[in-house]
């Protein structure tokens, strides 16, 4: 496929919101409900109102003392308003840092504490853990209720930081420990964008994109930032409820959607319940990681388009958006999912390496290490750690898998989730799902005597039809009896990634309980 070639521009998170609300002050913005932080903008709103009430928010946030420069830790519930927040926090010249709401106090403190006295905005669902970030002043700590009661006294000027100089904070997902804090520049951001704006390109610029995305993931700035730049209305999905779901869509019909692939799969049912609620996406997008193939396949077959898409991206946060793949009705029936597909020209490629990072042939299995213009600076205040993952430009994605002949990657599994006598677990997990209609969720853990141990999610109102699971793993290498779990008690990161490694370590705690 042929992309636009879009010109490149640095990200500023104010400065590209200012610049779309100036061309298209009109263009709608919805929300499914109303937001802690911006109370006034209700349930809609327009890019020109939105601006408003960012300057708004600056002028009360530099009325309690944060300058430019200042780390400004946004730590709430996960709503359109942490973007905002941020887009205020950068008018100042401040430093956004997007945490998770889903951390304890204790991970918190140790992150906090690299950032060296941040402020910190929070609200009614971190209001409990926030008091016990010891990290953190107490006269630092903000209530985003009570912020937006005081009174807007001046605006004050925008400041700018060094285009190269750390302007915006994520987090790594802390599926293997304590988060890391990856740091970008309005210049590493910017080639990201440049990459965003080639795939909206590809659309009507007045059709409605929906999306449900963590708003902590270093990936949302990006999508609104290319959204707004190229005019599109937006509706934001905050709650992933099926029912909300439901009544949202109703309400509207987008052309668009964009979520991660777990709420792809936790929406499956509901498309294939009610086909009428998709019917008027013509696009869908997964983000950063792999999908099975049943869901994409559920989707497009409720689209009533001429010919809608499913585009797979693969990447990570460190690299932002790398690898891609289009999908339509036709393609789904021969596709192999674990294909990933191909980087964009001059902006992102993949190479395939052996453990002395010497390129290996193709359909030679490795470690995948990624190319991207987008890459990040750093891990703030662990520069060895991320360094360690650096091979001159290149960075070692912490994946495992290969590149065929006509240089399409397949990604098999995260290198430290190998289990011995598996290729690939999630190629397991993409053909259960698939495979099993009553299931809703599939992982595959290293169990006892490092014998895969699947844990399955069954659908509300459905059994667990035994015999159809032994059918379906007959050809499979050996796996244990499956444990039953409900689908809100497997353990995720914010962005729905499931934290293998914690439900290893749990495993082996209830097994160590057991034999004592």
């Amino acid at each position: 496929m042929i992309f636009p070639n879009n010109t490149y521009q640095e990200l500023n998170l104010y400065s590209n919101f200012a610049e779309a609300a100036e061309r298209f002050p009109n263009v709608p913005i919805y929300f499914d409900d109303t937001l802690i932080g911006f109370p006034d903008l209700a349930l809609e709103t327009t890019y020109q109102d939105a601006k408003t009430s960012i300057i708004a928010q600056a002028s009360r946030l530099k009325q309690l003392g944060i300058k430019k420069g200042d780390k400004v830790v946004i730590y709430k519930s996960p709503m359109f308003d942490t973007y905002l927040l941020a887009v205020a926090v950068s008018f100042l010249g401040a430093v956004p840092v997007m945490i998770s709401f889903h951390f304890p106090a204790p991970i918190m403190t140790i992150m906090c504490d690299r950032l060296e006295n941040p402020w910190m905005i929070f609200d009614q669902v971190t209001a409990s853990k926030a008091p016990h970030i010891t990290s953190i002043p107490s006269n630092q700590l903000i209530e985003l209720e009570k912020l937006v009661t005081l009174e807007v006294n001046e605006t004050p000027e925008q400041e700018f930081l060094p285009i190269d100089d750390i302007s915006y904070m994520t987090h790594t997902s802390g599926t293997t420990g304590v988060p890391k804090l990856i740091a970008h520049s309005a210049q590493s951001m910017g080639w990201r964008t440049k990459w965003q704006k080639n795939i909206f390109d590809l659309m009507k610029q007045d059709e409605l994109v929906a999306f449900h995305i963590s708003p902590v993931h270093s990936r949302f700035n990006i999508g609104i930032s290319s959204l707004m730049s190229k005019g599109f209305p937006m509706l934001w999905i905050g709650s992933s409820e099926l029912e909300n779901v439901d009544r949202t869509l109703t309400k509207f019909k987008p052309v668009a959607l964009e979520t991660h692939p777990n709420n792809f799969v936790q929406w499956s049912h509901l498309a294939k319940e009610k086909p009428e609620l998709f019917a008027s996406f013509n696009y869908f997008h997964s983000t950063f990681d792999a999908i099975n193939k049943g869901t994409m396949e559920i989707f497009l077959n409720a689209s009533s388009g001429e010919r809608p898409v499913f585009m797979q991206v693969y990447g990570q946060s460190e690299c932002g958006p790398m690898i891609m793949r289009f999908h339509t009705k036709e393609s789904i029936e021969t596709l192999d999912a674990r294909n990933m597909g191909v980087g964009m020209p001059e902006l992102t490629e993949v190479r395939i390496v052996d453990e002395n990072a010497q390129v290996v042939p193709e359909n030679t299995t490795g470690n995948i290490q990624m190319l991207s213009k987008g890459r990040a600076l750093t891990y703030y205040k662990e520069d060895a750690r991320f360094t360690e993952n650096t091979y001159d430009l290149w960075w070692d994605s912490g994946d495992f898998g290969y590149k065929d002949e006509n240089g399409d990657l397949f990604l098999l599994d995260r290198q430290v989730d190998l289990i011995r006598d598996v290729e690939s677990t999630l190629k397991i997990e993409d053909l259960l799902l698939d495979k099993l209609d009553f299931l809703n969720e599939v992982v595959i853990v290293r169990g006892k005597d490092d014998i895969a141990q699947p844990i399955v999610s069954v659908v509300d109102n459905e059994d667990m039809d035994w015999e159809r699971w032994w059918h379906a793993i007959s050809d499979f290498p050996l796996l244990s009896k499956p444990l039953i779990w409900d689908y809100n008690d497997i353990p995720r990161t914010a962005t729905m990634k499931v934290q293998r490694l914690k439900i290893e370590e749990d495993l082996k705690n209830q097994s160590d309980e057991k034999g004592a």
